[in-house]
């Protein structure tokens, strides 16, 4: 159960409803997704903010041009091009490092680039650009480095590269590394390659920095072409795109491939876990609209294992399905092959690999099982006097360090806790991922303690480092002592649009709401609140009997079906300690007084089943 916080946000509802052909209801939801203060209630849901929320199109996308050195970066990689220069790509291991360099290969290609891909080995390279991988691209006769995803903290490894006289344009997303001066500034320390591209570079002035690095990949892409317009370059016909063979300045050739790569940038956005608002929510809403007719073999053989319906592909998928199965390669196997995939043109080679991917998968839920349960009873061992640390670092040696960011995770949803999970690395000292709660930044916790890793990056919500196995207690310590949280902050809390009694939902309200979709991080699924709900019976679904289904009613007597999908363990011993054991017993045998009463967070959805829909209600949480 969390703390409920229902919304206070004000507007002209009425008129904004009336304005946009929409319920009342619906224009609440808007604006609570739309307003960020109250002293900037007018103009965050003006006419135009409301209507670029529910119309906004590719138009409302930012200028990558407003990058620091975006320009740049395209003028540098356009000489390469023109000279012959063998180029890399060095990408990362997981959904946006692999989407980003099919998107960055693929445009170099266009051009007729000769551009090659080297994603790292988890365990034997570690996250993104390394000395090994300056050192075996110098040896293979590549003279220019471009990344994506990665590059941003790697100062020891682009210096090297340059100091061997290489053209290093570094293409990221990430928080730029820092060092705290006089007075408490911050002053950024950026690589020294030849450009650095960075929503996130204080000196650019790009309006909306918590895009991926597949997006970033894109907007470079998009000023390489403006750039190359006039220019004698051919696309190359070792391309997908199905212009091949076309000048790259038509609009047909250039449309086909941004058209085709959106769909990529949208998915690396929804893995990467980036907020779906602003241009974030037009890629996203555009990609899953494109993915139906994608002609990329390699991701429709993935949407086709996993048998996905392509014309009902949802932010869901891209971020339970589809993405697992790609990070699973970098986890288990090497993140390559799911850049394969992408490049692929023989549809069963595809499907063979498109296999492999989904069964790597599903060995790593195995192993993801283990750790988790390994990680409750490390936690629960160094528990002292029964009260919890406020930062818990968890150290496994024998998990598989490609699933510690999984596990942290989900140690992070039990305990409300900010979580690091450390594992033992192949070259003797220990590596992981942290996961964070709202209150608590991971970056700038790290930063603190900086001297203590051979490696870190990250943000606010999510990190990355590796360390001597001797500094973990230092590390543990260090956090511990550091931390200001007090006793609210752990406690986690559900933002509730409305109250609003099921008797005011219908299956029409429902389908409006697809007005606001996608849902995900930053642009959540609404959710309301109804008091005093009656169960009258219930039974427990699910072959892992994870599913509760219940005959309610409320003050208006009707009857209506709940579903809930929560920890059904924790469900009934609230109910047990509030009506007795017996009468949860009597609730699944249908011999219930009526009594047993509710408050519950929900979302009323349509359930379709055998032709027929049916309004439902989906139990978010619930006050006993």
């Amino acid at each position: 159960m969390s703390k409920w916080m229902i919304a206070n946000k004000k507007a002209d509802f009425d008129r904004l409803a009336k304005k946009f052909g929409i319920r009342n209801v619906t224009a609440r939801l808007i604006a609570n997704r739309l307003i960020t203060n109250r002293a900037n209630e007018a103009t965050e849901c003006s006419d135009v903010a409301v209507d670029a929320y529910l119309n906004g199109g590719l138009d409302a996308l930012h200028d990558p041009k407003l990058m620091a050195d975006m320009e740049k970066g395209a003028e540098v990689m356009l000489e390469r091009i023109k000279a012959g220069a063998r180029i890399r790509v060095i990408g990362d291991y997981d959904v946006d490092g692999i989407c980003s360099s099919f998107i960055l290969v693929s445009g170099l290609r266009l051009f007729g680039a000769d551009v090659d891909c080297v994603l790292p080995d988890r365990v034997r390279d570690g996250y993104g650009l390394s000395i090994k991988l300056v050192e075996d691209a110098y040896e293979a006769g590549i003279d220019t480095i471009i990344t994506c995803d990665n590059g941003i903290a790697a100062f020891e490894q682009v210096q090297h590269a340059k100091e061997k006289k290489m053209t290093v344009v570094v293409t990221d997303h990430h928080e730029v590394p820092f060092e705290v001066g006089d007075n408490d500034e911050k002053k950024e320390i950026l690589p020294p390659a030849d450009a650095v591209i960075d929503p996130k570079r204080k000196d650019g002035s790009y309006p909306f920095s918590e895009i991926c690095g597949a997006v970033v990949a894109y907007k470079f892409l998009q000023v390489l072409a403006e750039m190359a317009k006039g220019q004698d370059l051919k696309v190359s016909d070792t391309s997908d795109s199905h212009e091949a063979g076309a000048d790259f300045g038509k609009d047909a050739a250039t449309d086909a491939f941004f058209r085709e790569m959106l769909v990529f940038a949208g998915i690396a956005t929804v893995c990467d876990v980036m907020e779906l608002k602003d241009e974030n929510r037009v890629i996203v809403k555009k990609s899953l609209s494109l993915i139906e007719n994608t002609g990329n073999i390699g991701l429709k053989a993935l949407i086709h294992v996993n048998s996905l319906d392509e014309s009902r592909i949802s932010c869901y998928h891209y971020g339970f399905v589809i993405g697992p199965c790609l990070n699973a390669t970098g986890r288990l196997d090497l993140a390559t092959r799911a850049l394969s995939l992408f490049f692929s043109r023989d549809e069963s080679e595809a499907a063979q690999i498109a296999g492999d991917l989904k069964a790597l998968n599903d060995s790593r839920k195995d192993m993801t099982k283990l750790g988790v349960d390994a990680a409750i009873e490390y936690v629960e061992a160094h528990c002292y006097d029964g009260e919890l640390p406020k930062v818990l670092v968890i150290y496994l040696p024998d998990v598989h360090e490609s699933i510690a960011g999984i596990i942290a995770g989900k140690i992070k949803e039990k305990y409300y806790r900010p979580t690091f999970v450390l594992t033992s690395a192949s070259d003797g000292g220990a590596k992981g991922s942290g996961r964070s709660i709202e209150k608590y930044d991971m970056y700038e916790e790290l930063s603190a303690c900086k001297d203590l890793f051979t490696k870190f990056g990250g943000h606010k919500m999510a990190a990355g480092l590796s360390l001597p196995e001797e500094n973990i207690e230092i590390l543990r310590d260090r956090l511990n002592e550091n931390c200001h949280l007090e006793g609210a902050d752990f406690e986690p809390v559900l933002h509730i649009d409305m109250v609003m009694p099921f008797k005011y939902a219908d299956m029409a309200l429902v389908r409006e709401f697809e007005k606001l979709e996608p849902f995900g991080n930053g642009n959540s699924k609404p959710v309301f609140a109804q008091r005093d709900v009656t169960l009258l019976s219930g039974r427990i679904m699910g072959k892992n009997r994870n599913c509760g289904k219940y005959k309610v009613t409320d003050e208006s007597g009707s009857i209506y079906e709940m579903i809930y999908f929560g920890d059904m363990e924790k469900w009934h011993e609230a109910l047990s300690e509030k009506y007795g054991r017996e009468a949860v017993d009597e609730l699944y045998n249908g011999s219930t007084d009526g009594k047993m009463k509710v408050n519950v967070a929900y979302y009323p959805d349509i359930n379709s089943y055998q032709g027929r829909d049916s309004l439902q209600f989906i139990m978010n949480d619930y006050l006993v």
